[in-house]
């Protein structure tokens, strides 16, 4: 027969753990798995990556079920362009987007025969691959892929579709405290383009910083559980890969 006093003890014990691990994912790191293909080259479906909360501050939106515990930022320090960035989405400040950070309050943005313009300057794109394949949802499309370089020098790859991609656009003005922020595989995100399903982010609305990738599985070749597929299913490359 157990004692109640061992039960007392264990559910105190499972009751810290939890405390512990609320602390943790509120404040320093949380876990996240990357659902869908928008983030191709660099953020692939399987993989498993880790964000900082710390690094823009803390809103309620740190915190699990966004309680309505304060207003604004605390500590805040401001993102950079560049950063790849979860977000909860403003259509419903409960989904979980992770998109790269491309506008800051002020700027303007817009898209000219396929090309970046940010405050009316073109961004630089040197093309890398005409003949790439990436993912859409379930659907393998062609891309072309380039190096895009922002104008704080930070660079990184972006894909287009090569049968029918994204052109031309009005332009957008970020509103104060808000951002701007689009996909790297650019045909295949839904973002802030998309003023009626995605559009500015408010500042609240930051979660944290997408960090480096811990895990990485190809779920289309298989289940990790199927060890025989190890080969195929795990990215064991991917494994702690520091983020760009």
């Amino acid at each position: 027969m157990i004692k109640k006093s061992t039960i007392i003890d264990n559910i105190k014990t499972l009751f810290y753990a939890l405390v512990i691990a609320i602390i943790i994912r509120s404040l320093f790191v949380q876990p996240f798995y990357i659902p869908s293909s928008s983030m191709e080259l660099n953020l692939l479906v399987g993989d498993r990556l880790f964000v900082t909360k710390y690094s823009y501050g803390y809103s309620k939106h740190s915190f699990p079920f966004s309680p309505p515990i304060f207003k604004n930022r605390l500590f805040e320090n401001k993102p950079s362009r560049g950063d790849i960035i979860v977000f909860k989405t403003p259509s419903d400040n409960r989904t979980d987007y992770i998109k790269r950070l491309v506008g800051l309050p002020g700027d303007t943005i817009q898209f000219v025969n396929g090309d970046l313009y940010i405050n009316n300057n073109q961004v630089l794109k040197t093309l890398i691959n005409k003949k790439d394949k990436l993912y859409c949802g379930n659907q393998q499309i062609d891309v072309s892929t380039y190096e895009e370089k922002l104008p704080n020098n930070k660079s990184y790859f972006i894909s287009y579709r090569n049968d029918v991609s994204f052109q031309n656009s009005d332009k957008y003005l970020v509103p104060a405290n808000h951002y701007f922020f689009l996909g790297d595989n650019r045909d295949c995100s839904k973002d802030s383009r998309f003023l009626t399903e995605v559009g500015y982010v408010h500042k609240d609305n930051l979660v944290g910083k997408a960090q480096m990738l811990f895990f990485s599985s190809n779920i289309k070749e298989g289940s990790i559980f199927e060890f025989w597929k190890w080969s195929k299913v795990i990215r064991f490359e991917r494994f702690f890969k520091k983020l760009k």
